[in-house]
C-alpha cells in the first residue's frame, strides 16, 4: 500500500483555466518527493489539493489506501508547512507548536509530552516561551516544522518552506530537514522552484510544466537522462542540438543529423528516421580540446572561446558556435588546467555518446 496516490487528478478553475491535468503519482512510505517547476506550473495547487485546501475537479487522492478526495483538510492525516510559516505572532513557541494538538482534542498530558519531545528534537527547548515574532528566520522555520510534525501526520507537505531564508541558513536547514526526515521515517512532499533543493534533498523529483507532469525520476536520472525537451532545457545546464533522426545500428543508441554534423547518444531505437529530435549533453560531459584535435567519432563541434572563468573549484567556459546560443562547459578546474585556450581562440568540443540523450521533439 502506498502512503499517497494521485490518480488522474485534475483541477480546472471556474473561468475554464486548467491548473493541473491528469496527475498520476504513487509515493512509498518514508519517501521524500519534490515537486519542481517554473512559477504557475501547478505544483503548489497540487500540494494544496493533497492537503484539502483546494478541491479537485477530477481524479482521486488516496492516503494509505483511503480515498480522501472529499474530506476536509482537518480530517486528513497530513500537515502543511507554508512558505511564510503562518505562525501566531502573539503566541510563544510552545503554544504555537501545541495549537494543532489542541484543535484535534488531544488531552493536556499527551500534548505536554509530544510538544516537549519535538521541541527537544529540533533544538527549541531553550526558547519554548519566547514569542514567535521575536525570533530569527531559522528559528521560525524550526517552529513551523515542529508544529507540523507534533500532530504525527502520515504525510508532511512543505510549500517552499526555505524560500525566505538566506543562502547560508538555507543550506543548514536543508541538511537538518533531510536528516530529520530519515530519522522520523515520515513521507515528505516538498514544493520548490530551486533545482538544488529538489536534486539534493529528494528521493524522487516530479517536474511539472503548464499543469502537466513532464518526468518523475530520481535526481541522478533526471539530471543525466531527461525524457522530454522541456526537462532537457529546464534541468541543469544542458547543451541542446536540434536535428532529425538518422538510422543507427547500435543497440540502445540513437543518431541525429544536425547542422553541426551527425551526433549520437542514448535513446530509443523506436524513434522513426526523419522525425524531429534533440540531443541533450550535460555541461560537465563536454570535453574541451585545442584547435586541430583529431577528428574521431561523431560527437564533435568546433567553436570560439567567449569567456573563461574560475570560481572556487569550478571552471566555466563559454564557447560560441555559428548560428546558435553559446555552449557552456562547467567542470572542476583540473580539467581546464592544461588547456591554454583564451578568449577568441578556437577549441574543439567532444563528448561520449553514453553521456548524451536523444529525445523525440
Amino acid at each position: 500500500m502506498h502512503d499517497l496516490e494521485l490518480i488522474q487528478v485534475g483541477k480546472v478553475y471556474d473561468d475554464g483555466t486548467t491548473a493541473v491535468s491528469n496527475f498520476d503519482l504513487a509515493v512509498e512510505k518514508g519517501e521524500f518527493v519534490a515537486f519542481l517547476g517554473p512559477s504557475g506550473c501547478g505544483k503548489t495547487t497540487t500540494l494544496r489539493m493533497i492537503a484539502g485546501f483546494e478541491t479537485i475537479t477530477s481524479g482521486d487522492i488516496l492516503i494509505k489506501g483511503r480515498n480522501v478526495s472529499n474530506l476536509s483538510a482537518e480530517r486528513r492525516p497530513t500537515s502543511m508547512i507554508f512558505q511564510n510559516y503562518a505562525l501566531f505572532p502573539h503566541m510563544d513557541v510552545w503554544k504555537n507548536v501545541e495549537y494543532g494538538l489542541s484543535v484535534k482534542g488531544v488531552g493536556a498530558p499527551e500534548r505536554k509530552r509530544r510538544v516537549g519531545q519535538i521541541l527537544e528534537k529540533l533544538g527549541l527547548t531553550d526558547i519554548a516561551h519566547h514569542r514567535a515574532d521575536r525570533l530569527s528566520g531559522g528559528q521560525r522555520q524550526r517552529i513551523a516544522l515542529a508544529r507540523g510534525l507534533v500532530v504525527e501526520p502520515d504525510i508532511l507537505l512543505l510549500d517552499e518552506p526555505l524560500g525566505a531564508l538566506d543562502a547560508n541558513l538555507r543550506r543548514i536547514i536543508q541538511n537538518e530537514l533531510k536528516l530529520l526526515q530519515k530519522e522520523l521515517g515520515i513521507t515528505f512532499v516538498f514544493v520548490t522552484h530551486a533545482q538544488s533543493e529538489a536534486l539534493g534533498l529528494s528521493d524522487r523529483v516530479v517536474v511539472m510544466s503548464n499543469g502537466r507532469v513532464e518526468q518523475i525520476s530520481d535526481p541522478r536520472d533526471l539530471y543525466t537522462r531527461p525524457q522530454t525537451p522541456f526537462v532537457a532545457g529546464f534541468i541543469g545546464a544542458n547543451t541542446i542540438f536540434e536535428g532529425t533522426i538518422a538510422p543507427c545500428d547500435r543497440a540502445g543508441a540513437a543518431r541525429i543529423d544536425t547542422p553541426f554534423g551527425p551526433m549520437e547518444g542514448v535513446g530509443p531505437r523506436a524513434i522513426a528516421p526523419g522525425g524531429k529530435a534533440i540531443i541533450a549533453i550535460p555541461s560537465d560531459a563536454l570535453d574541451v580540446h585545442p584547435a586541430g584535435f583529431p577528428a574521431t567519432g561523431r560527437n564533435r563541434v568546433e567553436g570560439t572561446v567567449l569567456t573563461r572563468e574560475i570560481v572556487g573549484h569550478i571552471g566555466t567556459l563559454r564557447v560560441a558556435l555559428p548560428g546558435r546560443r553559446p555552449v557552456q562547459v562547467e567542470s572542476h578546474v583540473e580539467r581546464f588546467r592544461d588547456l591554454e585556450a583564451r578568449e577568441g581562440d578556437t577549441v574543439v568540443l567532444t563528448w561520449d555518446p553514453a553521456r548524451s540523450t536523444v529525445i523525440a521533439a
